[in-house]
């Protein structure tokens, strides 16, 4: 199957899937990448379980920051201004407000790109839950930085 217009090409789509899905925090989590085919926008989610929950029982704040910066970060990989092959996508800003406790089996971060510049990509996101209730809303803003080689570690 061949890719619309409007989609972001499938082999691009598998392999940034996969290197989510390879990053050790994003396993323990249970990240999910359900949605990075479209320009510009991405789901992902995780289930309401450990290691995702707090001393209290509740998601973990830190891990809806986690969520929301991996999500927007999938949506700003896929704007029209990002070129993979000459610069990187570095998080410049996120802020997360949280709205309220998350109820069900999952929590789900629905990015999308707000404005793609030449420097820096704006996305938004919903956190919602597995009821489809509004759990947080955050603002991202990616740089677009100049590759250069990767730290050694």
């Amino acid at each position: 199957m061949s890719a619309g217009a409007g989609d972001v090409d499938p082999e691009m789509a598998r392999l940034m899937t996969q290197a989510f899905l390879d990053v050790p925090l994003h396993g323990l989590l249970g990240l999910e990448v359900r949605d990075v085919g479209r320009p510009g926008v991405a789901t992902m989610a995780i289930p309401l379980r450990q290691p995702a929950l707090g001393a209290t029982g509740q998601l973990h704040g830190g891990v809806v920051a986690v969520l929301c910066d991996l999500a927007c970060a999938a949506a700003a990989t896929t704007a029209a201004t990002y070129d993979h092959t000459t610069t990187a996508l570095v998080t410049a800003d996120l802020h997360v407000r949280y709205l309220g406790a998350a109820k069900g089996e999952t929590v789900r971060a629905e990015a999308q790109v707000v404005k793609a510049g030449r420097t820096l990509i704006v996305v938004e996101a919903d956190v919602k839950d597995s009821e489809d209730r509004l759990v947080a809303r955050a603002d991202f803003s990616a740089a677009l930085v100049p590759l250069r080689a990767p730290l050694d570690g």
